[in-house]
């Protein structure tokens, strides 16, 4: 039964990946696994067959997740945008809770802790926002684009996957390289997945030893710092609201989606 939820976990974390507006941190943060995923990446041989198992279900759920799951719900983000969005809302605002609960832990609340939710506020939301200028502005011609340029590409990547709330979509899309991601993605071109992918794996082992220093050095500020990123992607990906027949649907799924979020982490 862990397997397979840790399994769904892993889903959700690699369309994450491709969803727009979607970082996989922030399913690994309302999920309660965030720490831990980091430190048991960082520490994978120190005891290798515990921290391969618990690895395994969320490798695989992930990989479902970047080449069938996200596709499936990027198609509900097009053409049933507003109950989709209410979902993931739902979802994150009833993790955020706990999520102070977590940041106060070892030594309770204190109001200039809430600078660092805030400036992480503002660069999630802004970051994001990114998104609907881009694709108009930036072009990349793959056809004349390195091995090297997309090993970059994934590089960077990276941060959107490791920092909840900070968007890889949106930094593919700075770098031009957005569109023949998804592209790949759908018909499994490794000739592109493959430098992204090794240039994913590279920053993940660096961005995830910055992210463990900080969480070790300076918990508190570094898990508000969190929240303010997950509470960004809450804005962002809000579409709106009419109370006609699917605003009602997006309300009830809201309220439903929020009740699952407060159990998430009660999963792990």
């Amino acid at each position: 039964m862990k397997f397979f939820l840790d399994y769904c976990k892993g889903i959700l974390i690699g369309s994450g990946a491709i969803l727009p507006g979607i970082s996989s941190g922030v399913f690994c943060v309302i999920f309660g696994i965030y720490e831990k995923l980091i430190n048991t990446i960082l520490n994978l041989f120190k005891n290798f067959k515990k921290n391969f198992s618990f690895l395994l279900p969320i490798g695989l759920g992930g990989i479902t997740g970047v080449f069938l799951v996200g596709k499936m719900l990027n198609y509900l983000f097009l053409s049933y945008r507003m109950p989709t969005s209410f979902c993931f809302i739902g979802l994150i605002c009833g993790s955020i809770p706990v999520l102070f609960k977590k940041a106060n832990k070892k030594s309770g609340f204190r109001l200039h802790y809430l600078i660092y939710l805030f400036l992480a506020f503002a660069i999630g939301f802004l970051s994001v926002k990114l998104e609907d200028i881009l694709p108009n502005i930036i072009h990349i011609d793959l056809s004349t684009t390195p091995f090297s340029y997309l090993l970059l590409s994934g590089f960077f990547m990276s941060i959107g996957i490791v920092v909840p709330g900070v968007s890889s979509t949106v930094i593919l899309m700075c770098l031009g390289v957005y569109p023949y991601y998804l592209n790949a993605v759908a018909t499994i071109d490794f000739s592109i997945l493959l430098p992204i992918g090794i240039g994913v794996l590279l920053g993940s082992l660096l961005f995830l030893r910055v992210i463990q220093f900080l969480l070790n050095k300076y918990y508190v500020q570094t898990f508000y710092a969190i929240i303010g990123f997950v509470l960004g992607s809450i804005f962002v990906l809000y579409p709106g609201i009419n109370f006609q027949f699917q605003g009602i649907v997006s309300i009830i799924l809201f309220f439903i989606s929020f009740l699952v979020g407060m159990q998430l982490e009660k999963l792990e």
